[in-house]
């Protein structure tokens, strides 16, 4: 677990039902759950003020993301005023079985994915822009890269578990660290496996 997302020990990644897709099939609901998990519980004030939203859109979609479990109100922060809500898990995943049999179901996914892939370039775009502010030694460590091999789809399963593994294993050491040590930092590993048939130079 990383060491500076403590609200999130304990919680494990969810396989996302019908419902909870479709609920995640949207910007707002998503910049929501990552930000509970990656900034911790909030109100719907404090999402507004982190989003640059307001507290009508946040409320509403906080509601939509409750009532198909993917967070949950904290009980132990909220009072008879306040309601702070907090993600019901560390992260999601789903299946294409998931969705085989749904026109809607696959299209929700469709745009996660899609969705996701533009996140994930977007942050690495946020990482060059400022890259050169930190230390030689964050440079240094921090990579991108490609690879090209051959394999079947069950050859390409295993790759993708025992890298699964490989990253609990590291997350693990991660949240033996401390915290507010000089050294360590939350980072973000992103990868992506896919036939290549179609890429042009």
């Amino acid at each position: 677990m990383d060491a500076r997302t403590p609200w999130l020990d304990d919680l494990e990644v969810v396989d996302l039902d019908s419902a909870q897709l479709r609920a995640l099939a949207h910007p707002t609901r998503n910049r929501i759950l990552t930000s509970l998990r990656l900034e911790g519980p909030a109100t719907s004030a404090g999402l507004a003020d982190r989003l640059d939203s307001n507290t009508g859109q946040t409320s509403y979609h906080l509601r939509m993301l409750a009532e198909v479990g993917l967070i949950e109100e904290d009980a132990d922060r909220g009072t008879a005023r306040e309601r702070w809500w907090r993600a019901a898990h560390r992260g999601h995943s789903w299946t294409d079985a998931t969705t085989e049999e749904d026109t809607d179901d696959r299209q929700a996914a469709d745009w996660l994915l899609r969705y996701y892939a533009r996140g994930y370039a977007a942050w690495l775009d946020q990482w060059h822009d400022q890259r050169a502010d930190w230390p030689v030694e964050w440079r240094e460590a921090a990579t991108q890269g490609d690879a090209f091999l051959v394999a079947t789809p069950a050859l390409l399963r295993e790759l993708d578990h025992r890298l699964g593994a490989l990253l609990e294993e590291f997350r693990t050491r991660g949240a033996e660290l401390d915290p507010e040590g000089p050294e360590a930092e939350p980072v973000t590993v992103t990868w992506a496996m896919f036939p290549s048939r179609h890429i042009r130079a």
